[in-house]
């Protein structure tokens, strides 16, 4: 346990006190990509060997590019990929997107492109035989089908509004299952507080908005481009999830186990 608190307890008091930097790093766009990249190999290489540590990171970047790449295709102006270290990544978006369909492919871009990276490390481990390889490509399918959790923020949250926001009431169902069955590891139980905090309040404010003229103009959607989105998103559930089935590794980090 303590091998987690020292380092999660340290991150928390540098984001605190040192806020102001991270948002100024968000102006600075490659400087600040780059800069928090490396900070986070440096916090997984805490728990993880230090070339997993790489690995991860950049599965987690390749993930991020899919949202600037589409953000792009979109016409929405937003920063690059910030890391923080032990939490993941994240994009401010400058601007909405236009309607939930556009929400929608912005947030399904992230898991697409993220697939594909892990699936390029499973290519190396055939041709290589290196164990890294393939931990790093179970990891990277669990990190892809943990964001299709229909939550906001996650991109799966994204997805589902443009099929219907009642699917945000079963991903607040399952966020708040996962804090009781999830277990004792507290990094994935504070990514889960944060995401069960921030996306609740988001999904409060777009439920209230939801019978407004803005809110039926955001989701006025044509139903093929809602059945597009379904087919998408549940087809990338079926396929990430028999590839982590196939991929299946008990301590892909090769590491000792970190839910003590």
């Amino acid at each position: 346990m303590k091998r987690f608190l020292a380092p999660l307890a340290a991150i928390g008091f540098l984001l605190a006190k040192f806020k102001g930097l991270l948002f100024l790093l968000l102006k600075v766009k490659f400087v600040g990509t780059g800069l928090t990249m490396l900070l986070s190999v440096g916090a997984y290489a805490l728990l993880y060997p230090v070339w997993f540590a790489v690995g991860l990171v950049v599965l987690i970047w390749v993930h991020e590019m899919g949202h600037v790449l589409q953000l792009r295709r979109e016409g929405i102006k937003a920063s690059a990929p910030m890391f923080i270290p032990l939490l993941g990544a994240f994009i401010a978006m400058k601007e909405m997107p236009k309607n939930a369909l556009a929400e929608a492919r912005v947030g399904l871009a992230g898991p697409v492109l993220g697939t594909l990276g892990a699936l390029a490390a499973l290519g190396v481990y055939a041709g290589t035989g290196s164990p890294l390889f393939l931990g790093l490509a179970y990891v990277g399918f669990l990190i892809n089908l943990f964001n299709l959790l229909p939550m906001l923020p996650l991109d799966g949250g994204r997805a589902v509004g443009a099929m219907s926001p009642a699917f945000w009431i079963l991903g607040i169902v399952m966020m708040v299952a996962l804090l009781f069955v999830t277990p004792l590891n507290p990094i994935f139980l504070l990514i889960l507080a944060l995401v069960a905090f921030s996306g609740g309040k988001e999904i409060w404010r777009r439920w209230k908005m939801r019978n407004t003229p803005e809110g039926q103009a955001y989701n006025d959607i044509e139903l093929r481009y809602r059945v597009m989105v379904g087919l998408v998103y549940f087809g990338l559930i079926a396929v990430l999830a028999l590839l982590m089935a196939i991929t299946y590794v008990p301590n892909p980090g090769g590491a000792t186990p970190l839910l003590t």
